[in-house]
């Protein structure tokens, strides 16, 4: 039974519902269940850093975990065509598209990009195909390039775009993130074709496809609802992947690897990322927020993701972080303090 705790994931879409048939502050019900109910529950629920179910045999072999996952993207791409019939609904007002809009970038950050980061770490082609999938809804497809090849082998280090240095205030974080990510995507890109023998710009390469892809995407709903749903539709996208940087400003601000006698950075530690326990978040998240471990072995499923000892841990589950890191001020205090406190980032 305790598979199902991941259903959790699923009340969110329900908010969103709300959210596209209601006005005023109910159009905003996704925003207030994800940033106010979660972060004051997670206040009063003690983490839990048990491994029962990370090293139980059948929590690997268990297909369920895995149809749970697949499930997201009938729901995600569902709520994408709902979304363009909801927004293009005469005489709203700007307050409830913007409740819609942001209700439609929570699912964009949170079951899509989310979960295409889990999907994409598998060697599964049907599992990469639905990872891909699953971020064109937030037209970030060059996430799964740069994450798998970029940012796991940067992750803290100054090579990194998606890792925030100690003293990087949260809005300078993301022009930096997502601009260099998505350079670092092509350079990447262009590497593969070279070796390859291809032109940059062959249509092989597979940044060059996403962004085909993506532009159809754009096409398509622009043909089938017009230019302002399709404005709509883009703002949402954004929201998302803004979403999905917040989440790497936290998972790994201020911490850093060391360089080696021979130049080369120390491996991956538990102690490069930081970890919550938090039980809520945990299960919004698919267990994202048990990262120290994800970045120590990538290709470990999300059930099966532990709590390390020698991790950083965060001083509240990841809605709670991501809120506080939008006041800059609060977020340097909170977080410099836990990292005082935790001889292990000294």
């Amino acid at each position: 039974m305790r598979i199902f705790k991941y259903l959790l994931v699923f009340t969110l879409p329900v908010t969103v519902y709300i959210s596209f048939y209601n006005t005023g502050i109910l159009s905003f019900f996704p925003l207030l269940y994800a940033f106010a109910l979660i972060p004051f529950l997670e206040l009063f629920l003690k983490p839990d850093a048990g491994n029962e179910e990370a090293e139980d045999p059948d929590s690997l072999s268990n297909k369920i975990y895995d149809w749970l996952l697949y499930l997201v993207v009938p729901v995600q791409y569902g709520f994408l065509v709902l979304f363009c019939f909801r927004v293009a609904e005469p005489g709203l007002a700007a307050a409830d598209i913007i409740g819609r809009i942001s209700g439609m970038g929570l699912l964009c950050g949170v079951l899509g990009i989310n979960v295409a980061h889990e999907l994409g770490h598998r060697t599964d082609k049907k599992e990469q195909f639905l990872a891909k999938s699953l971020l064109l809804t937030s037209l970030y497809m060059h996430f799964f390039i740069e994450h798998n090849r970029g940012h796991h082998k940067h992750v803290s280090t100054e090579e990194d775009p998606n890792s925030a240095r100690k003293g990087e205030i949260l809005y300078v974080f993301w022009l930096r993130s997502v601009v260099f990510a998505y350079l670092s995507a092509w350079k990447i890109s262009f590497g593969d074709m070279e070796k390859a023998g291809r032109s940059r710009f062959s249509l092989h390469n597979e940044m060059l496809q996403f962004q085909l892809i993506q532009v159809g995407l754009v096409v398509l709903i622009f043909v089938l609802f017009g230019n302002t749903v399709t404005w709509y539709f883009i703002f949402a996208g954004i929201f998302g992947f803004l979403l999905l940087e917040t989440v790497n400003y936290i998972e790994h601000y201020g911490l850093s690897r060391k360089k080696e006698a021979n130049g080369r950075y120390e491996r991956v530690q538990p102690a490069h990322s930081w970890n919550s326990n938090h039980r809520l978040g945990r299960m919004l998240l698919f267990e994202l927020s048990r990262h120290s471990d994800h970045h120590f072995l990538a290709n470990r499923k999300y059930q099966t993701l532990r709590h390390m000892d020698n991790s950083p841990q965060m001083p509240t589950g990841y809605p709670g972080m991501m809120l506080l890191s939008f006041i800059p001020p609060v977020w340097f205090y909170v977080i410099h303090r836990s990292m005082k406190k935790q001889a292990l980032l000294q």
